[in-house]
């Protein structure tokens, strides 16, 4: 059987406009993806519902859709997306309203059932992350393009790979297979190049999208399009599947894949083979996203320049502290991008952040900017601020939980508007820890060196609520070697000084040569209560790359 070819045109709510058109022109595809939610994207557009009832879902795919459903209906390509967001059923309605007005005859189908708002009645939104089967029914009453709610993100790969292979719902190995390869395209070009630790092995100023070419067994190959930016290596596959996950069980509701188990090998220029996968059942309970208006939120961000810039710091905390003492929560960090002797006033210049949070909104608001602003004739000297401070804005808070499979009402509704229950898994599975599996041997002791861990090691990072993931790979056998034994748990803490306070977990991917660590809490209550200076951890694993150990020379 020639192998299902699924692309993906969407990371994120507002990722590249023109993508959807270029996966389209650029090659052959039989399905293509578009991945438009996050935990921050539920929030934003549950506060949009608020405002309009008949919105909650992303505008964007439907404007994307303008320019190209006629496009993907020519080359008989079939769409599947997450943009339903808060509201798959009226996306789905506006698409049957678009393909009238084009006069593109498609049939249009969505799931639903992930909206356990009733559930949790205190909650701005809360949805369950659903599979792929609801998806599959929809492909296989003969759907064009299907439209989600809440599903997980590699559930947008594993519906049309069991619609197009006649997959049974325990084929849990072709299923994880499946499941490996949905979580490599989700983030787009992050696959090809983008946020790529050795960005600069390949040329990536215009990413390319990237595919799967998708085989009945559950293999599959990672390309891209001939001709587009951006590059597939063993690299760049490893680095997405160490992206937000954790040990070597990664549930869903499907199957839970075994990530060590997997197996990449370069079949070619930007081709990467993935085997080996292993599935066990998923777990009994379904992940729930509930999102809350945890109150409103400001910042004000002083610029201190030149001589005493601790003192400064001080004599301006001073000064606010009657303003931010009625505050619920206060943050300040001092940021010294300054350097002595500086040869510009932007590199002799610090920066002095404060963040507040309140359920009043009058709290953060005019009283406490009013305070800074006050202090322009009456500060330290050189005061100024980098922006004029705004009135507070609301901020969202996080959280997960937990339900079994049947309270979740999964529905299937088919292009002719039957509805179709989506039956759970038929076999369910407790997850557990898998044990620490053997390390190499270590290098053979020798010469080092003071130098960065960066040189021998590549790093993504991300988060998962207010827990940060950094995972940590290794470029040859050697390096992994040392890598195995010389970051454990304990000298991640020595490296990264916030999260000595926290739990860290390490876990160890040998087939990947991969270190996985996860940092609970470092986010507090998640991206969208930003109490943090890189509120996803996007980039703590850069920084973790930047920080220096003893190496050995011979990997240097």
């Amino acid at each position: 059987m020639t192998p299902l070819r699924i692309g993906n045109a969407s990371g994120f709510y507002g990722d590249r406009f023109d993508a959807l058109r270029e996966m389209l022109t650029g090659g052959p595809l039989d399905v293509l993806t578009g991945d438009y939610l996050a935990e921050l994207t539920m929030l934003i557009l549950g506060r949009d519902r608020l405002k309009d009832p008949g919105a909650g879902y992303a505008r964007t795919f439907l404007r994307q859709l303008e320019e190209c459903l006629g496009l993907a209906h020519e080359r008989g390509v079939r769409i599947v997306t997450n943009a339903g967001g808060l509201n798959p059923a009226g996306l789905a309605a506006a698409v049957r309203e678009l393909a009238g007005r084009l006069g593109v005859p498609v049939r249009v189908a969505h799931v639903e059932g992930d909206d356990l708002k009733a559930r949790y009645p205190d909650t701005l939104a809360a949805h369950a992350y659903l599979g792929g089967a609801g998806i599959a029914a929809c492909l296989r009453a003969g759907a064009d393009i299907v439209v989600t709610g809440r599903v997980t993100d590699a559930a947008l790969v594993t519906g049309p790979a069991a619609a197009h292979f006649g997959w049974a719902p325990d084929a849990y190995d072709r299923l994880a297979g499946a499941v490996v390869a949905g979580h490599v395209l989700e983030c787009g070009a992050q696959a090809t190049g983008g946020n790529y630790a050795f960005f600069r092995d390949g040329d990536v100023r215009h990413p390319g999208f990237p595919l799967a070419e998708l085989h009945a067994d559950g293999t599959c190959v990672i390309t891209k399009h001939d001709g587009t930016g951006g590059f597939v290596d063993t690299g760049t596959v490893t680095a997405q599947l160490l992206y937000e996950t954790g040990g070597a069980r990664y549930a869903g509701p499907d199957v839970t894949a075994r990530l060590d188990t997997v197996t990449l090998t370069q079949d070619g220029p930007d081709r990467v083979r993935i085997d080996g996968v292993r599935g066990e059942a998923p777990p009994p309970t379904l992940k729930v996203g509930l999102n809350r208006l945890g109150g409103f939120r400001n910042e004000v961000v002083l610029v201190l320049t030149g001589l005493d810039i601790e003192a400064k710091a001080a004599l301006v905390r001073e000064q606010l502290a009657p303003a931010v003492s009625k505050v619920a929560d206060a943050r300040w960090e001092l940021v010294r991008t300054d350097r002595p002797d500086a040869p510009t006033e932007e590199t002799a210049s610090a920066l002095l952040r404060l963040v507040v949070r309140d359920a009043d909104q009058r709290a953060v608001g005019r009283e406490l900017t009013g305070a800074a602003v006050g202090l322009a004739l009456a500060g330290y000297p050189g005061f100024h601020l980098l922006a004029p401070p705004g009135k507070g804005a609301p901020y969202g808070i996080f959280e997960a939980a937990y339900v079994p499979h049947d309270v979740v009402d999964h529905t299937a509704v088919l292009p002719d508007g039957r509805r179709v229950p989506v039956p759970p898994p038929p076999d369910t599975a407790a997850l557990t820890a898998v044990p620490e599996p053997p390390l190499p041997d270590p290098l053979p002791p020798g010469p080092v060196r003071r130098a960065p861990l960066g040189l021998v090691a590549g790093a993504r990072s991300g988060d998962k609520g207010g827990d940060a993931n950094v995972g940590v790979w290794a470029r040859t056998g050697d390096a992994w070697r040392w890598l195995a034994h010389a970051l454990t748990a304990d000298r991640f803490r020595e490296l990264i000084p916030e999260s000595r306070p926290l739990r860290v977990t390490r876990h160890v991917l040998p087939n990947l040569r991969a270190l996985n660590f996860t940092v609970e809490g470092l986010l507090g209550e998640g991206v969208a209560a930003q109490p943090r200076f890189d509120p996803q951890a996007k980039a703590l694993g850069e920084w973790l790359r930047a920080r220096h150990l003893d190496i050995p020379e011979v990997l240097l």
